[in-house]
């Protein structure tokens, strides 16, 4: 039988503090400590744990491998603290529950905001925290309950997790508004051969269909920049460094000045969604926030369409 391991939260925020600023110092100052205390706090935990966190040289220290596993899950637990608190006083005060939406960059700094802004100010609750991390991140906070609803890139698939709704939109070309393609209502992906072009870097989601149909058409980049977000790609478009192929979440957003988006000829799909925890009734504002973000979208992207989810799951 495994032994039970008590752990304090007041010497789990002190090594969280430790690993995000650095220094012992800093972590105090953070905390509002000693530093004699945090560096106590630090110790006993170690002791608990039965394994040291950090390598010590000096007045220097660095984390360990252990440490930097264990500072994962140290994250996970004290977010959920914090959430439980929030919602402790959400039931005290009568009021809508918080709500953690997890979102990659794209869809975080587009669709969410908007879609936010829809619910209007009697829907939102005191407390809404909106994280933005890669797909497998927002998968992530699902499976582990730290986030109640997460708007991604497909395909996501597990059985903890239960998808809402899903839309489906043509990528788009990015480029200078000088550029001479920009003059076009509609780009030709074979006039990109011996461009640079800048396509998103994870291999499992948009850019193997970026590769795919490049290769379907005969096209051969002149170079390549691989980004792991459409908004650094945008602004590297900006500076003049190539097209990139991205999705139209961002292709038909407000880009910058100088920056334009044409349609493509050749289809390559995008796929989003909404995904909740598998098994969970749905609060109300999840239920509202998971329909306008459908509404958003359909308004905002050209040629979308839309599919079921896996599962509706109940209502709550």
């Amino acid at each position: 039988m495994m032994k039970h391991i008590a752990l304090d939260s007041r010497q789990l925020e002190a090594f969280a503090a430790v690993i995000s600023i650095g220094s012992v110092t800093g972590a105090a100052r953070t905390l509002g400590r000693s530093q004699s205390v945090v560096t106590r706090q630090i110790q006993d935990l170690e002791a608990t744990l039965g394994f040291s966190l950090f390598d010590r040289n000096g007045p220097r220290i660095a984390p360990s491998e252990r440490a930097m596993r264990f500072h994962a899950e140290v994250e996970r637990y004290l977010t959920g603290l914090a959430m439980m608190g929030e919602r402790i006083e959400a039931i005290r005060a009568g009021a809508p529950p918080a709500i953690d939406i997890a979102a990659t960059p794209a869809l975080a700094s587009s669709l969410v905001p908007k879609a936010l802004a829809r619910l209007g100010e009697a829907a939102l609750p005191r407390q809404i925290h909106l994280h933005s991390g890669s797909a497998e991140e927002v998968v992530r906070q699902i499976v582990g309950r730290t986030a109640d609803l997460g708007v991604a890139s497909l395909p996501l698939d597990h059985p903890g997790m239960e998808t809402c709704w899903i839309g489906e939109a043509p990528c788009a070309a990015v480029l200078r508004e000088d550029d001479p393609l920009a003059a076009r209502p509609v780009v030709a992906l074979k006039d990109l051969a011996g461009r640079r072009i800048i396509a998103m870097a994870n291999p499992y989601r948009l850019q193997s269909r970026i590769s795919a149909a490049l290769a379907a058409n005969g096209v051969e980049p002149g170079a390549t920049i691989n980004t792991n977000t459409s908004q650094a790609g945008v602004a590297l478009v900006r500076e003049g460094l190539g097209i990139a192929i991205t999705e139209p979440v961002t292709a038909f957003a407000d880009l910058p000045k100088g920056v334009t988006a044409r349609p493509l000829d050749v289809a390559i799909d995008y796929l989003f969604g909404v995904v909740v925890p598998a098994g969970e009734p749905r609060s109300e504002v999840t239920r509202l926030l998971s329909e306008a973000l459908r509404s958003v979208a359909e308004e905002q992207l050209p040629a979308i369409g839309f599919r079921a989810g896996r599962s509706e799951g109940p209502a709550g």
